[in-house]
């Protein structure tokens, strides 16, 4: 007895598409986790040109696949890497298309101290340092006597308004020039890189201030955004970052030229304080006058020091000048009479060489000397022709006489 088989066996309840049962699975799991926490590490971490993460999280037996979509991953502060171990927020669902169970995670926690902000700080910090711009060379000196002062900030914030009570206070004759800008949420760190390119503008500004009040983490992120840093490192004037309390610090207050701990302390930085001014002023004005009575008293002193020792010595040039001039006269007057006696001697001598060659010292021995009437000397017979008259110089006189004849 032979029996024949059906050639296909028809299930006796009514069969489930492959959807149904994704769908059933879907919609099981989303009522047993509606919300949870996982804890695993990163692997496959892509982020894509959507904004959209695509992830894995696993532990050492088991991983499940995670998706965060744009608007959740942008408030991530920095994008995770592989081996990172975080905490993911999400509701558990499961994709039709593939049919797995993946997380659609809403909210991301590392799980190091200071999470995802002390990684995004950490990278930012490492990439401004690799170019220089925390090389403690590069700070520029803030001017003594500001003319104009620039502030950065908020202008309905604190920081505002605590500046300028302090700046009024201490140099009331300063130009203070407000840059408004958002300094917190996801628009502060674009606004204030506008806020510092505008002030870039103003040549008048002698010095910059750029700063919030204090707040969280997460209110304080925006000075630790590396635009904002690169915007404060290449202002063209001084500038002090003043950002949250005393205890925090921001990548803006390491590129700054000057940090200060509150926006008071940065005011107080800008400006000089006039009150101390004065007191210096006075200070030295009255130092200045007890050193220039010192000074006048030490150059009188100087001066009759100086006046008894020129009377002292032009008593003495005196002395010795008259000492030499009497030395002078007596070797003046010795010598002339060493002239005298010898021009005398020689005079004398001239005198009797004179008086022997005298025409009269031959008449004394006899001779005679005729001459006519013109005073011409007779010395020839041929000179006295007969009836010449003439006279004869005899030696103690003349003698008048004629002319005969010729012998």
């Amino acid at each position: 007895m032979s029996v024949e088989l059906p050639l296909v066996a028809e299930p006796r309840e009514r069969p489930l598409t492959v959807r149904e049962v994704v769908e059933g699975a879907q919609r099981v799991l989303e009522r047993a986790f509606p919300v949870l926490w996982v804890e695993g590490e990163i692997s496959n971490f892509r982020a894509y040109p959507s904004g959209h993460w695509y992830f894995s999280l696993k532990d050492p037996s088991a991983q499940l696949r995670c998706v965060m979509w744009r608007g959740d991953a942008q408030r991530v502060p920095a994008e995770p890497e592989d081996g990172l171990k975080v905490f993911a927020r999400g509701e558990l669902t499961v994709s039709t298309k593939r049919g797995e169970i993946q997380l659609s995670v809403r909210e991301l926690l590392a799980t190091r101290e200071g999470g995802f902000y002390a990684l995004a700080l950490e990278r930012a910090r490492a990439a401004l340092e690799k170019e220089g711009l925390l090389d403690p060379a590069r700070k520029r000196p803030l001017p003594s006597y500001p003319r104009a002062v620039g502030v950065v900030t908020s202008p309905e914030g604190a920081a505002w308004r605590d500046i300028v009570a302090v700046i009024a206070r201490r140099w009331p004759g300063v130009e203070l020039v407000l840059i408004g800008a958002r300094v917190q949420g996801e628009e502060a760190p674009r606004d204030l890189c506008r806020a510092l390119a505008l002030a870039n503008r103003f040549e008048a500004l002698d010095v910059l201030i750029v700063g919030r009040g204090g707040g969280s983490q997460e209110d304080l992120w925006a000075f630790n955004d590396e635009r904002v840093a690169r915007a404060v490192a290449g202002c063209c004037v001084p500038t002090i970052s003043a950002v949250g309390h005393e205890t925090d610090t921001t990548l803006t207050d390491l590129v700054a030229d000057v940090r200060a701990p509150t926006p008071s302390a940065a005011a107080e930085k800008a400006v000089p304080d006039r009150r101390e001014l004065l007191r210096h002023l006075a200070a030295l004005e009255g130092g200045l006058g007890a050193a220039a009575g010192r000074r006048v008293e030490l150059g009188g002193a100087r001066l009759r020091h100086a006046e008894s020792r020129m009377a002292t010595a032009v008593t003495r040039r005196v002395g010795y000048a008259t000492r030499r001039l009497h030395q002078a006269a007596l070797r003046m007057a010795a010598a002339c009479v060493a002239l005298h006696a010898a021009r005398r001697g020689e005079l004398e001598r001239l005198a009797a060489a004179l008086d022997a060659l005298s025409p009269l010292k031959v008449l004394d021995r006899g001779y005679a000397v005729a001459r006519d009437s013109a005073g011409r000397v007779l010395r020839r017979v041929a000179d006295f022709p007969a009836g010449l008259r003439f006279r004869l110089r005899v030696a103690d006189g003349e003698v008048r006489a004629q002319a005969e004849e010729s012998a």
